[in-house]
């Protein structure tokens, strides 16, 4: 599958609540790693799946964002949801960072960085 998103996507790690109705119209509430976020939705790690177009409330210790679900896939370790940002709402570092978080594009970089670092280093063998 290729990567459709426009935005970076950060991987992060911390523990969620996340709250919905579910389609019984029953209050439900679960707790979620969060996995990944960008300026337009994150993904949570969940026990149980939730419902396409569900509307959830995903609250963090600094507030919380409201989105859909927009996908939900069981994988070998729980399900894994896929959360669209409503409008207005919408993350950025300076808001919210989650307890671990990881931005690939600085591993990429440094990775760049050494390799083009190691080229420039005299070869020791060479007479």
């Amino acid at each position: 599958m290729s990567e459709r998103r426009v935005e970076t996507r950060m991987l992060c790690s911390e523990l969620v609540d996340v709250h919905w109705v579910d389609s019984h119209g029953r209050r439900r509430h679960a707790v979620a790693n969060l996995e990944d976020i960008s300026t337009s939705g994150l993904c949570l790690q969940m026990d149980g799946p939730i419902r396409l177009d569900t509307v959830v409330r995903v609250c963090h210790p600094k507030g919380e964002f409201r989105g859909v679900v927009r996908y939900c896939l069981y994988r070998e370790i729980g399900y894994f949801l896929g959360v669209q940002f409503l409008p207005g709402c919408a993350w950025s570092p300076e808001q919210y960072q989650p307890q671990y978080l990881l931005d690939l594009r600085t591993l990429v970089d440094l990775s760049a960085e050494r390799a083009v670092s190691l080229t420039d280093k005299p070869d020791p063998d060479a007479g």
